[in-house]
């Protein structure tokens, strides 16, 4: 269960600098909302959104009008909890998913698996692969609310810590470092040039032409 944090860690992390390096904090309780002194920031932690099926935790979020990116990790342990227990699973982030597509269709849903290499079977594990392929396919605001933009499945050795490189194939899109490769340009479909990052791009422009050493324009003589 431990080694679920590093992987939110990880995600929330990499999110806020996806975002222009704002901070990390700590949800407020149960807010709706991210604490009012960061106001533009990533939540790691519980962070409470209502959807339109039912309130629920994630365990980030990037939220600044509501929210525009979520997260969850999941992770089941032991053999006889990945037999009896993946489709639940399966369901779970489906209506995780769905709770929040269905009030906020532009969100972006992401999930991580974890799975300890001693405990996956190999029936089990190419079950998991093809329904979770399916389920990280949601491309666009108007695709079915139950799909995630993108999941990763990560198969990890408890003696070492280390991620199987062979599991999921080399060509699934469930690989951990496919991830960034679903959340970014959705992210800039949805919401590029949109407030905040609308000021922060003029910013940049300016700076940009500092940079390059652009002239400065030319005052008029005074009087004229």
């Amino acid at each position: 269960m431990d080694f679920g944090m590093v992987f939110d860690t990880a995600f929330a992390n990499a999110l806020a600098d996806m975002l222009g390096g704002i901070p990390v904090v700590d949800p407020v309780n149960d807010s709706l909302l991210p604490p009012p002194q960061f106001p533009n920031s990533v939540e790691k932690g519980k962070t409470r959104i209502v959807g339109g099926i039912r309130p629920q935790n994630y365990d980030a979020a990037y939220r600044p009008d509501g929210p525009r990116v979520v997260y969850d990790s999941k992770s089941l342990n032991e053999v006889s909890s990945i037999r009896k227990n993946w489709q639940n699973m399966i369901n779970d982030l489906a209506t995780e998913a769905s709770t929040v597509h269905t009030r906020f269709p532009y969100c972006i849903v992401a999930f991580i698996v974890a799975l300890p290499r001693p405990a996956l079977q190999p029936a089990q594990e190419r079950a998991l692969i093809r329904t979770l392929e399916r389920l990280g396919s949601r491309e666009d605001e108007l695709d079915q609310h139950h799909l995630a933009e993108a999941i990763a499945m990560c198969v990890w050795d408890p003696d070492t810590g280390l991620i199987d490189p062979n599991v999921p194939p080399r060509d699934s899109p469930l690989r951990i470092e496919a991830m960034p490769e679903r959340i970014y340009p959705a992210y800039l479909d949805r919401y590029k040039n949109l407030p905040p990052h609308e000021a922060e791009e003029e910013q940049d422009a300016i700076e940009a032409a500092e940079d390059e050493g652009e002239p400065d324009v030319p005052m008029p003589p005074p009087g004229a």
